[in-house]
């Protein structure tokens, strides 16, 4: 009778652990996006985002690099281009999440980073095509490092793809593929 409790016990606590996946809404100037988190794959990344989230660093930012063939990126800048300040940079777990299956697939979400591997914190990006050459290769540079993919867009593509779309100017230097008309994430919030 024992074991049997056991199992039981152990079945109750996969289940509920294993509950909803986090959802975040973003609500920007040109409609909602959806995107669902994958904490079982990169749980650090997602811990990181939400955190973002629930302080409201998303606020008021901007996608302020669209590249058509490519992605959209944001979450860092504020819309006369000031950029926000993040925490400590989080490790790269895109070798954990490629073991779980996630790739740069289009409507993936991603974290953006510099060439150093372990630099990311508040921006992210959606692929607005397949990117496989993104994803982790290896530990052997910042190159074969790759880029964590921590969700996807559930609800909103046509938003992404209307992003992408956009007029971009790269009149400044430090500012290439930048939106010549802002595109505002007006707020970012946790719904699941």
């Amino acid at each position: 009778m024992r074991p049997l409790i056991a199992l039981l016990l152990s079945m109750a606590a996969l289940t509920l652990s294993a509950g909803p996946k986090p959802q975040v809404k973003l609500d920007t100037s040109m409609g909602v996006i959806v995107m669902e988190l994958e904490p079982e794959a990169a749980p650090k990344t997602v811990d990181n985002f939400l955190k973002y989230v629930k302080k409201g660093q998303y606020k008021g930012t901007i996608f302020h690099r669209v590249i058509p063939g490519f992605m959209i990126q944001g979450g860092g800048y504020v819309d006369y281009l000031g950029k926000k300040r993040t925490d400590a940079s989080i490790p790269n777990e895109a070798d954990r999440a490629l073991a779980a299956g996630l790739k740069n697939k289009r409507g993936t979400v991603a974290m953006a980073r510099t060439p150093d591997p372990h630099s990311a914190a508040a921006e992210f990006f959606i692929n607005v095509v397949d990117n496989p050459t993104l994803d982790f290769k290896g530990k052997a540079n910042d190159k074969t490092w790759g880029y964590c993919v921590f969700g996807r867009v559930i609800k909103g593509m046509d938003v992404v793809d209307r992003i992408k779309a956009v007029k971009t100017s790269n009149k400044r230097s430090d500012f290439l593929n930048l939106p010549v008309k802002t595109v505002l994430i007006k707020d970012a919030v946790q719904i699941q």
